[in-house]
Parts: structure tokens; sequence; C-alpha cells
């Protein structure tokens, strides 16, 4: 199967390619459906290996307690890969994630300070005046 979506490619940064099809056959297509994988699903999907249960079980740790977003900048940063697999199982430094965020949010041209992500001082003044 040639398919390539973000669970095939989150596995294939953990090293665990080879069970990319299974988990798509058994429904884990999306990041946030695999935040619920437990021992049972492993074992309907295939993965017999300990090691390998461990890892991914890590990493489903991860994925609830940093979100699935945290997938996708580290998928974008091709140097954040570039070291041990086992990068998308740690949590980095919460200050270490700010600057990814920034850094990503700088380089696709969002300012959370501008509209429509913040309401100017201004308005919520005057808006907070009138009522």
């Amino acid at each position: 199967m040639a398919v390539s979506n973000i669970v095939c490619e989150w596995l294939r940064a953990l090293g665990l390619a080879q069970y990319a099809e299974s988990f798509l056959d058994n429904g884990y297509d999306d990041l946030e459906i695999c935040k619920q994988v437990g021992d049972p699903d492993l074992d309907a999907i295939g993965v017999d290996n300990p090691a390998h249960r461990h890892k991914l079980l890590k990493s489903v740790r991860s994925l609830r307690e940093k979100g699935a977003a945290s997938v996708y900048f580290m998928l974008n940063d091709p140097n954040s890969l570039s070291g041990s697999m086992e990068i998308l199982c740690e949590t980095p430094p919460s200050n270490e994630l700010e600057m990814v965020l920034a850094e990503q949010l700088e380089t696709d041209g969002v300012r959370l300070t501008a509209h429509p992500y913040s309401t100017p001082v201004s308005l919520l003044h005057c808006t907070t005046q009138q009522q």
C-alpha cells in the first residue's frame, strides 16, 4: 500500500513504518484516533514485539500530553529527525516547544497579535464601555 498520511509519517519517524498498513486497515488513520491506542489495539494491529509496543505506547502518551500538532512541527523540521528516533517519544522542554511554535508561526506568516487572531485593545475598551 503506497498510501501516505500523518500516521504513516509518524510511524516512519518512530522507525516502525512496517505497521503503517495495519494501522490504517484498523481505522487508525488520524493522530487524534491514535491517541486512543492501548495494548488491546496493538494486539489487533499485530504489534507483537515488546520493544515496538513500548515505543508506540510511549509515543501515544506523548501525543495525549502534547497534542498531535507537536508531531506536525517535528515532521516539518528536518533537523529534529536527524538524531534519535526517540524524538517523538520524549517531551521537549516547554521553552523549546515555545521556540519551535514561534518559529513555525513566523515561517507560516501567522501573527497572533494581529487580526483575526486577536482583538485590538481599543476595540476591547470600546465594547466594555458600551456595556
